[in-house]
């Protein structure tokens, strides 16, 4: 009787220990690892009044082929109706955030419903967007995606190279987005202010084959995104109405994941 007792006190022991060495594995580095994506979209303005797009999801692929399968939305979507013209000036507006798998991502998808119009000289037209409202407006985003990294996407429309006037003489308006992806993960920000801003002034950066550009606010406040690490010249360029010359300002120093703050430049 009493052999019987300890083998099968030796069973228990041996069982909890099984189940105690279970419990320590499913606790540690073995599961999924996932990074936190938000999306967020701005704009450097045109010559309209107002811009206005109907964004209804954000999907994202890990693969960098082409096709239609290996989509999936990011979650937690903000769906509406987004004027590009008030997300200028460093404005941006926050379209998604959630946990995803981390590893490597290659493409991002902005998927826009029809409701979107365009305003000229007070009068709004419908803005076609035939292509975004089948199969989304796809975007090259080629980032690997580290295991609880937070990463901010940021999607910067081009609305004055984007929205065309359609051929034929109709009076239509098309939209054939131009959108640059960046990462606060990959990439930094210039910004600054410009005086006096009693009129736009136009401030652009040359990086690599790019001419990155944006105009300032009606406080004069611009910004720059997506800027690659390294050191820059930039130029703000005023109305000609101001009768100001242009001004280049040397040796502009951008770090990934930073915000380079010019402050306040004096146009004189």
């Amino acid at each position: 009787m009493k052999k019987a007792n300890t083998k099968c006190r030796i069973f228990l022991l041996a069982s909890l220990f099984t189940l105690l060495l279970t419990g320590c594995s499913s606790d540690g580095n073995d599961g999924p690892q996932t990074s936190k994506v938000s999306v967020r979209m701005t704009d450097a303005p045109g010559d309209y009044d107002q811009v206005n797009v109907e964004v209804l999801d954000v999907r994202i692929k890990s693969s960098s082929e082409t096709g239609e399968d290996g989509w999936v939305s990011i979650g937690n979507i903000k769906p509406g109706i987004y004027n590009l013209l008030d997300l200028t000036g460093g404005v941006n507006v926050l379209l998604a955030e959630n946990e995803v798998p981390s590893g490597y991502l290659g493409q991002m998808r902005l998927i826009l419903g029809d409701k979107n119009t365009v305003v000229k000289d007070g009068v709004t037209y419908p803005l076609k967007t035939p292509s975004a409202q089948q199969s989304g407006l796809k975007l090259k985003v080629n980032q690997t995606l580290t295991a609880g990294v937070t990463y901010d996407f940021l999607l910067d429309f081009d609305v004055e190279h984007s929205v065309v006037v359609e051929a034929g003489g109709s009076g239509g308006y098309n939209l054939h987005p131009v959108i640059r992806v960046s990462t606060a993960a990959a990439s930094g920000i210039i910004k600054g202010i410009i005086t006096p801003f009693s009129f736009q002034a136009v401030i652009s950066v040359q990086v690599g084959d790019t001419t990155v550009s944006a105009y300032t606010d009606e406080s004069g406040a611009f910004q720059l995104n997506g800027i690659a690490a390294g050191t820059y010249s930039v130029t703000i360029t005023p109305d000609a109405a101001s009768q100001l010359p242009a001004l280049v300002v040397p040796n502009v120093v951008v770090v990934n994941g930073q915000i380079t703050n010019m402050n306040t430049l004096t146009l004189k």
